[in-house]
């Protein structure tokens, strides 16, 4: 995308989601405005959605994960994430849910 209107802070709360944080992962490095950050928080999942996180971030410096310390509920998850957010915009996403590639552009336009 030519127009750049600033950063987007793609925020999601997590849990027990390894099955299907993947495809929301990926929706979010198809978009075609490209700058944003995910930020993405842990209620204490106990399976293996940090092994999967983990392996998107080590290949793009734009995804952030961090773990609570006690399993906390949703709404402390999300206010987390807009705690660590850093971008003049915040877009929620869930674990299972996953945005078409234009998404953060037409959104933005308008």
């Amino acid at each position: 995308m030519g127009e750049d209107y600033g950063k987007v802070s793609v925020l999601m709360g997590v849990y027990n989601c390894a099955s299907t944080v993947l495809e929301a992962i990926r929706s979010i490095q198809e978009q075609t405005y490209t700058n944003w950050e995910m930020i993405i928080v842990d209620d204490c999942s106990k399976d293996d959605t940090k092994e999967v996180v983990e392996k998107y971030m080590e290949n793009d410096s734009r995804i952030k994960y961090e773990c609570l310390e006690t399993n906390s509920g949703a709404a402390v998850a999300r206010t987390r994430a807009m705690e660590l957010a850093t971008g003049q915009y915040m877009a929620f996403l869930d674990s299972d849910d996953i945005w078409k590639p234009e998404k953060l552009e037409k959104q933005l336009k308008y």
